[in-house]
């Protein structure tokens, strides 16, 4: 059987890995916290479109092999209101991080040395 790759499939990919090297080489903490943001993103488009069919129908007294499935829709809202709560912890240690060191770089904000 061989599998129908959807051109949506191949650009959360790739927004995927672009976010992810943007994370490793960025030198500032809130691009971080966006090209974290933007993975959360890429991986639900990515799931979403595995689950997704022309025409469905609800699961609800339906052939099966036309109705919907939920259980995705279901997780990636899950999903939504966890990158939600993890960018919200992220901006406040970014806050807490630039009230201490006036600084948002990561090289500068390992060399300097504060009291916590």
């Amino acid at each position: 059987m061989i599998m129908e790759i959807d051109i949506i499939e191949i650009i959360a990919a790739i927004m995927f890995f672009m976010s992810f090297y943007g994370l490793i080489t960025s030198k500032n903490v809130i691009k971080s916290i966006i090209f974290i943001g933007t993975m959360e993103i890429s991986v639900i488009m990515f799931f979403l479109s595995l689950g997704f069919k022309n025409d469905p129908m609800p699961p609800i007294g339906v052939n099966p092999e036309n109705a919907a499935d939920p259980l995705p829709q279901a997780l990636m809202i899950t999903a939504i209101i966890i990158g939600l709560a993890v960018t919200a912890v992220n901006l406040t240690m970014l806050i807490s991080l630039s009230r201490q060191t006036r600084k948002t770089d990561w090289d500068t904000v390992k060399n300097t040395n504060t009291e916590y």
